[in-house]
């Protein structure tokens, strides 16, 4: 059994997905044990909602799944990076591929990604 420290951070550690042909960083979300125990068990990334206080299996609702290529861990065994192919080619609950759209220029947020879908239509 593969040991991480969630103790360290509260039960909680970071667990970035990231595009494992392009590199693009999709998201950042939350794992506790049990939805690391799915990711590896299933082959679909699990995160843990903060909001909701429960599992996520990305794509539940929207079809958006993300299937785990590659998990590699950092050296101190506290972040988890998730290789994964993503299904319907969005991330983003907003609608985008990655949750990185936007960009800082000039003192402001500017939206520099095109939406893929619209979220009011798949989350209804």
């Amino acid at each position: 059994m593969v040991k991480l420290d969630f103790e360290k951070t509260g039960g909680l550690i970071p667990a970035i997905a990231q595009d494992y042909q392009t590199g693009e960083v999709l998201m950042l979300a939350y794992m506790n044990e049990q939805s690391f125990e799915e990711t590896l068990k299933s082959g679909k990334a699990t995160y843990y909602s903060r909001s909701k206080q429960s599992l996520w299996k990305k794509g539940e609702t929207s079809g958006h799944m993300q299937d785990v290529k590659e998990i590699r861990v950092d050296c101190d065994r506290d972040t988890i990076l998730l290789k994964v192919d993503q299904i319907g080619g969005a991330a983003c609950h907003k609608g985008y591929k990655s949750c990185f759209f936007s960009c800082i220029t000039n003192d402001e947020i500017m939206v520099t990604d095109p939406i893929v879908f619209d979220p009011k239509e798949v989350y209804k």
